[in-house]
């Protein structure tokens, strides 16, 4: 929770949120300015009767961030929704969030429409939709930030279930489409023109310690980075030490030294023993799945093909679980492997 309250503090900063939306929706390109934002409400109401009654009840889901953007005499609505953990039914979810912003946007065209009243059709007054209304387009835009890979689904059609539905209906059936953008995998982050770019490089070299070092070092951005950026970074590091060295590294004027910090860390070995821990993690995750195949009586050449890892360090693995057949009981198995 402390994440997504930092990082909503983070593009708050239109400056940022423009950036982000020229990065990520238009390629790059230096459309949309920080003047060009207007802040909206957050929270979206879906209608849980008809717009015919008096009374309409809504269900209140609230956002992260979204903004109204200009594009000369038009605009669209853009947000951004925060996620650390994979949502494998995001697609709904997000589905709910740009249906509310249009129909909020109907709302306001429908009470325009009868304040009017003239010359209307009788199916116009009766929806308060004229045949020229129109929306505004809505997009959203996921910035993912787990290490885990994101294996959710990117569009509604792959949480349906169509088997037996003929194909000529399931043509039928609308899809909707997710945009995520998974911070730690971007390959590139030059189309970010503020510190965007400094702070999604920071998070994406977190675990690769000499890249990360020589990143902060031949940038003098880091040496002089806001401190909500700091904040940021620090959250989404998950590094305790680099919060507590702040106050070591701030200078006047409220910036902060990420280069010195970053430096700090390393050379305490505290980025080292992160890794070395993650290392472990994964390697007993490995023996974990080896055991499950080898009480499944499979050969050390099937289980390397399966799990697509090299078979010599797959047969050492098994030559390491003989001694605990048949029940094959991984944390022994892992000790005895890195005895070895």
């Amino acid at each position: 929770m402390e994440n997504d309250v930092l990082t909503k503090e983070f593009f708050s900063d239109d400056e940022r949120y423009a950036d982000l939306i020229n990065g990520l929706g238009c390629e790059g390109k230096q459309i949309v300015r920080k003047e060009d934002l207007q802040e909206l409400d957050t929270q979206i109401g879906i209608l849980k009767s008809s717009f015919h009654r008096k009374r309409e009840r809504r269900k209140i889901k609230s956002r992260d961030l979204v903004r109204k953007t200009a594009f000369g005499i038009n605009f669209a609505v853009i947000g951004i929704e925060n996620q650390e953990v994979i949502d494998y039914a995001l697609s709904l979810r997000n589905m709910s969030y740009d249906v509310g912003e249009y129909e909020k946007q109907a709302v306001k065209i429908r009470k325009e429409v009868r304040k009017n009243g003239t010359g209307l059709t009788k199916g116009e007054y009766l929806y308060g939709f004229k045949k020229d209304s129109r929306l505004h387009p809505v997009v959203t835009f996921v910035l993912y930030y787990g290490k885990e890979e994101w294996d959710g689904a990117l569009d509604l059609h792959s949480i349906i279930d169509f088997e037996g539905i003929p194909e000529e209906l399931k043509k039928l059936v609308q899809n909707f489409r997710v945009h995520v953008v998974e911070v730690r995998k971007l390959k590139d982050t030059s189309m970010f023109r503020t510190d965007v770019r400094q702070v999604f490089d920071i998070i994406r070299y977190s675990e690769e310690p000499e890249k990360l070092k020589e990143l902060v070092k031949k940038e003098t951005a880091y040496q002089n980075m806001e401190e909500d950026a700091y904040d940021m970074v620090a959250a989404y590091m998950h590094t305790e030490e680099l919060v507590s060295m702040k106050s070591f590294h701030k200078k006047r004027g409220g910036k902060v030294d990420m280069c010195g910090a970053i430096a700090g860390l390393i050379a305490e070995g505290k980025m080292e023993g992160k890794l070395e821990g993650k290392l472990e993690g994964e390697e007993h995750k490995l023996v974990e799945l080896v055991c499950k195949k080898l009480r499944k009586e499979k050969s050390a050449e099937v289980i390397s093909e399966e799990l697509e890892e090299e078979t010599e360090k797959i047969q050492s693995i098994c030559e390491a679980a003989v001694a605990y057949a048949p029940e094959f009981e991984c944390d022994k198995v892992y000790q005895a492997w890195k005895t070895k």
